[in-house]
């Protein structure tokens, strides 16, 4: 498939490239490289947003961040995903891939946890020059509560409407969403969700931000605004995320109806 003049957004889970289960930050640092090694397969536009994973969900919880202003929290917090957003960048870079961090906590203003503005012309600029953006999950400020956790589950949809984005896949740990059989959905609607959402699980580790339920719900929001396909889908398996990155249907598709 030729690469679009369009930018895609490619969403790395926490789950996927920390162990999520652990105490304190630490990186899968094996399934990191292979899928950098894929990325740098691809030749057009691209974002990448990764979730925080080991390296966020632990302090955040810790500190109360989902429900109270702590400023130590903050801080610590924001600090632990910035090394993972080193990480990222510099497998990426490893690969050629000419990965830059844009971390959210500079550039994000929230309203009781929901993004309200995004500082974006850095990223079309970087986007315009052939850059690659990394974003994150992130601890930002809010106008109404100090600061708030922000999921990168929020940040791909508001990147998408910004950018014109029309192609988009969450990378999970799952095959996509599951049905009561363990067998990936092939596609959810507004129409159909609530035949699945007592299936959609949340995260099994620690998740400040929502799990499985949180992605779907940003997704199916975002499909009734635009025409922009998603997919969530299994980033651990070798080879999906280029299969992706490449046009290949894959996982469960987001879409607003079922002849979309």
């Amino acid at each position: 498939m030729k690469a679009s003049e369009e930018p895609v957004i490619l969403k790395l889970g926490g789950s996927v490239i920390t162990d999520k289960g652990a105490d304190d930050g630490v990186i899968r640092e094996a399934e990191l490289l292979r899928i950098a090694r894929e990325v740098s397969g691809y030749g057009g536009k691209m974002i990448v947003v990764h979730g925080a994973g080991s390296f966020g969900h632990t302090y955040a919880k810790k500190y109360g961040l989902d429900r109270q202003f702590d400023l130590e929290g903050s801080v610590v917090t924001h600090e632990s995903v910035k090394k993972l957003a080193a990480m990222v960048v510099g497998a990426l870079n490893r690969f050629g891939v000419r990965a830059v961090a844009v971390h959210p906590m500079g550039c994000t203003v929230c309203k009781n946890g929901r993004i309200e503005s995004m500082y974006m012309e850095n990223i079309k600029l970087m986007l315009e020059k052939g850059f690659v953006p990394v974003l994150h999950g992130d601890v930002v400020m809010d106008s109404e509560l100090g600061t708030c956790v922000l999921s990168g589950d929020q940040i791909v949809p508001y990147l998408a409407k910004e950018l014109g984005v029309t192609r988009l896949g969450l990378g999970s740990a799952e095959d996509g969403v599951l049905d009561l059989e363990g067998k990936p959905v092939p596609v959810i609607t507004p129409g159909n969700f609530e035949e699945f959402r007592g299936c959609i699980g949340a995260s099994g580790s620690t998740d400040v931000t929502g799990g499985m339920l949180g992605k779907v719900r940003e997704l199916l929001e975002l499909s009734k605004t635009s025409c922009i396909t998603s997919y969530i889908f299994n980033a651990g398996k070798a080879d999906n995320v280029h299969r992706f990155l490449h046009g290949d249907p894959i996982g469960t598709r987001i879409s607003p109806d079922k002849g979309d």
